[in-house]
């Protein structure tokens, strides 16, 4: 335990003489957080022409229920998910897929739906053609004098994923109803056309019939709406977090070329032990980092116009997350550093290939509004699997179940990349 102390203390050192490497470990992904934070506040990523699929749940099974699932998939960019496996979905089941990210939109038309408009519809054409006396049929000519019937709103339920934009949401929600709204205008011209010809609004829908309720579909209790602090402060966190393998490649480069490497392992310290006081330092410093920028994001976000960042009872899961993603980081870091021969090939390949893990891991844009051939490719980033449990646990509601597969394949990726670091360790020093 003294030798891992020591091994560690050393690391300290190292990192207390390299300013430039604290400076990257600390001060940039804090700027960082602070400054996309606020380019992002008011707007999300949209979806753009990307392919979008939405689960539509018919409960009606009537004439409404038809028109839209007709208009959908005629829609551009659309793919409509009625079925999954042969089996149709409902309402839980729908929920249920947004709700653990496998979809970002679900549409649920309630039971009814066509029975109400078409009895409302028909009432009203009624009630204007005997007040106008334009037919000669005495019951409908005295429908005028009855009172007002009056028909509850239907709501047509919209689950989101709560990774999914303010702005993605918004321009979802008002395309599908532009689409609602040209299928109960149609209907109504429908009932017409079968009574008399008419060139003219006569004005029937002034009563909305038709309303959304937005959901965002969390595990848990519903509704709490994501912001951009939200999406920004775990993206950022992993992005800080994993690029301590700048340093970390930089440092065991400098061991090699200044012969500090070849007297470690010349001393009665096993190879272990030197890779385990890396691991137990650089594992503090994510902590740190992680500790440093909820910080900025709960104190400092309010001052400079944010909305503040508070984790509440999601702190452990929070803090698993980082320590796991952090031995990713390192088993990363330590595998560069061991392959590289020189500090110019370590910085500038750590630095360039962390930026495409993030890339493709969805730090700047979300991985669902990818093209299909880079959603695949994004699934093999340990960046998306890290940002997928901190949505889990932030956005979602997660426990510690509904993130074990990310945090399973976080420190397989840890487990590794460390094996490949010492293969070649040990291959290097037979030649």
């Amino acid at each position: 335990m003294r030798k891992l102390f020591v091994s560690a203390y050393k690391e300290v050192l190292l990192l207390l003489r390299d300013w430039g490497g604290l400076a990257i470990l600390f001060f940039m992904p804090s700027v960082l957080i602070i400054t996309i934070t606020l380019i992002q506040e008011s707007t999300f990523k949209a979806v753009g022409e990307s392919t979008l699929p939405i689960v539509l749940v018919d409960e009606d099974q009537g004439e409404i229920g038809k028109l839209v699932a007709k208009n959908l998939a005629e829609a551009p960019n659309v793919q409509l998910i009625t079925e999954i496996a042969g089996q149709p979905i409902d309402d839980n089941r729908a929920r249920d897929l947004v709700s653990g990210g496998e979809y970002q939109i679900a549409l649920v038309i309630p039971a009814g739906i066509s029975d109400e408009l078409n009895d409302k519809v028909n009432h009203n054409v009624d009630k204007i053609l005997g007040e106008f006396a334009l037919t000669g049929n005495d019951s409908i000519a005295t429908t005028g004098q009855q009172p007002q019937k009056k028909w509850k709103t239907k709501e047509i339920n919209i689950y989101f994923d709560p990774a999914a934009g303010q702005t993605f949401r918004n321009g979802v929600k008002s395309n599908i109803e532009r689409m609602l709204s040209k299928v109960e205008v149609q209907k109504i011209y429908d009932v017409f056309i079968d009574q008399m010809e008419l060139t003219e609004d006569p004005g029937l829908l002034n009563d909305e019939i038709i309303a959304f309720n937005e959901i965002i579909a969390q595990k848990g209790k519903d509704g709490i709406i994501p912001n951009a602090v939200q999406h920004n402060v775990p993206a950022w966190i992993l992005f800080g977090i994993f690029f301590i393998v700048v340093p970390l490649g930089i440092n065991l480069v400098k061991e090699k070329n200044l012969g500090t490497y070849i007297r470690l392992r010349t001393s009665p310290v096993s190879y272990a032990i030197i890779l385990g006081g890396k691991i137990v330092t650089y594992t503090v410093i994510c902590l740190i980092q992680f500790a440093l920028m909820l910080l900025i994001a709960k104190y400092i976000f309010p001052l400079i116009g944010l909305i503040e960042f508070d984790p509440g009872a999601q702190l452990p899961l929070m803090v698993l997350i980082a320590f796991v993603a952090g031995l990713a980081a390192i088993g990363l870091g330590i595998l560069i550093g061991t392959l590289a021969e020189t500090q110019e090939q370590s910085a500038p390949f750590g630095a360039i290939f962390v930026i495409i893990l993030a890339a493709l891991g969805g730090v700047w844009v979300p991985t669902f509004i990818m093209p299909e051939v880079m959603q695949k490719v994004s699934a093999f980033s340990p960046m998306n699997w890290g940002i997928s449990a901190f949505y889990d646990v932030i956005l979602r509601n997660g426990t510690a179940t509904d993130i074990a597969r990310p945090l399973g394949y976080l420190l397989l990726f840890f487990v590794i990349t460390l094996i490949a670091a010492i293969f070649y360790d040990k291959k290097h020093q037979t030649h």
